[in-house]
């Protein structure tokens, strides 16, 4: 761990949240677990670019944070991705396919010329995990299981604040999306797609017309569309049935969940909460991030700092 001399503030620890729509760079004070105000950058992102311009558009946010920061970067990456070499292991994922076999992290070091001493990486739902463990609802929780619902579902097994990735109390990689429910993989079920297409299947859409997606069904839902009240429940009792053996065995006393579908969570939370129930899982309170933006910043400045 790095000192500081007495009287002077620890340097804040730049971080960056790359997304598949969107890039977030901030500097985040770590002893007050909060980004430093006004230098939350956030840039869009096109998951299917070029490597020189995805690589390109993070290096710009990461170049528009104010100097002065810390020379160790954290950085939030979506998998697969080997966060040790920093190498882009993008296959069969329908996102960041011109990063695969990339060198992300030399490739954002030469682009920030000297202003990136190391970058450490790692995973974007570990990220916000650490985050909401520091500053969030998972804190005071010695093991506790957190979700990111988007896209897909991310996850992450915390024991003590560090993200568990092996052994029989996890699922393989520490990653829930390895799950099967309903004889398929979990994220046939719990996903954007998954979600639009049971929808469709229980109210196809008239010809020339798309199916809505998963923020217009939560609207039309709490307005008493059945079908779309119906897509949510089996979703989400779906995710409860194929979580709840492995909070059991990792005893877990929290589910923390995140994401943008968490923003739906009068429509979440019930049938999950029945899933875990009906599969037997124990009985473990569930909720909300409290940091949902800010969570994997904090994260992503942790990791970095403790590597240093």
């Amino acid at each position: 761990m790095r000192t500081v001399p007495a009287g002077r503030p620890p340097a804040p620890v730049p971080v960056l949240d790359v997304g598949g729509t969107h890039v977030t760079a901030a500097l985040v004070d770590v002893g007050a677990d909060r980004p430093a105000p006004s230098t939350v950058i956030r840039l869009p992102l096109g998951a299917h670019g070029g490597a020189d311009a995805v690589l390109d558009t993070i290096a710009e946010a990461a170049s528009a944070l104010p100097t002065g920061h810390d020379p160790c970067w954290g950085v939030a990456m979506p998998g697969p991705f080997d966060y040790t070499t920093g190498i882009g292991r993008f296959t069969g994922v329908g996102k960041f396919e011109s990063l695969n076999g990339v060198d992300v992290g030399r490739g954002l070091r030469e682009r920030l010329a000297g202003r990136a001493q190391r970058l450490r990486f790692l995973n974007d739902a570990d990220a916000f995990a650490v985050g909401e463990h520091r500053a969030g609802a998972a804190g005071g929780h010695d093991r506790v299981v957190c979700l990111t619902l988007g896209t897909g579902v991310g996850s992450s097994f915390l024991s003590l604040g560090r993200p568990v990735h092996s052994g029989p109390a996890v699922p393989p990689s520490g990653h829930v999306h390895h799950l099967r429910v309903h004889g398929g993989p979990l994220e046939d079920t719990v996903s954007r797609r998954g979600i639009r297409a049971h929808y469709e299947r229980l109210s196809p859409t008239p010809d020339g017309r798309g199916t809505p997606d998963v923020h217009e069904l939560a609207v039309r839902a709490e307005k008493g569309d059945a079908a779309a009240a119906l897509t949510f429940r089996y979703a989400f009792d779906a995710l409860g049935q194929a979580l709840a053996p492995w909070i059991d065995r990792f005893e877990a006393t929290a589910v923390v969940v995140g994401g943008s579908m968490a923003r739906s969570w009068q429509l979440i939370h019930p049938a999950f909460a029945a899933g875990l129930a009906s599969a037997g899982g124990p009985d473990v309170p569930v909720s909300p991030a409290r940091q949902p933006e800010a969570a994997p910043l904090i994260g992503a400045a942790h990791w970095a700092r403790d590597a240093t």
